[in-house]
């Protein structure tokens, strides 16, 4: 009995103690574009073909996922990391709230879609999996080349 209730107290002071970081949060600059938004490799034409259709199901939701999480951005920012203090945005809690909002709804939307995608994918074309990912990452190479001018 002693055992659970010491086991119980640890669990609440952890909790009570990711809360209290999790309210910290706020006060720092938040990211406009996801830190995760980026890839670190691109493929070749003849890389591509010679994975299974599993692997370029998950290539292509990976890089559907950072196009989603940049693209809508690029007016503002065309890499992750910049923060509305970056930019000159007033840090209000206004604009606070309309990042979080879009932030929520970015995340919402890709739970749905990549859920769409892992069931809707198998059955595709696999040449045709693999120039939509080619796609993808052409365009990730032009956001790489907007952001450099």
């Amino acid at each position: 009995m002693k055992v659970r209730i010491f086991l119980f107290g640890i669990c609440m002071f952890a909790l009570s103690s990711s809360k209290c970081l999790a309210q910290a949060k706020p006060n720092m600059p938040q990211s406009i574009i996801s830190t995760s938004a980026s890839i670190r490799t691109y493929n070749d034409d003849k890389t591509l073909k010679a994975l299974s259709k599993g692997e370029l199901v998950e290539l292509y939701i990976e890089r559907m996922k950072v196009i989603i999480r940049i693209l809508p951005k690029i007016g503002l920012a065309t890499k992750p990391g910049v923060t509305m203090t970056d930019l000159g945005i007033p840090d209000t809690a206004d604009n606070k709230k309309a990042l979080d909002l879009e932030k929520e709804a970015t995340n919402t939307y890709l739970d749905i879609t990549v859920d769409y995608l892992r069931k809707m994918l198998p059955f595709c074309d696999k040449g045709q999996l693999v120039n939509a990912i080619l796609f993808y990452e052409q365009t990730l190479k032009s956001l790489r080349d907007l952001e450099a001018q």
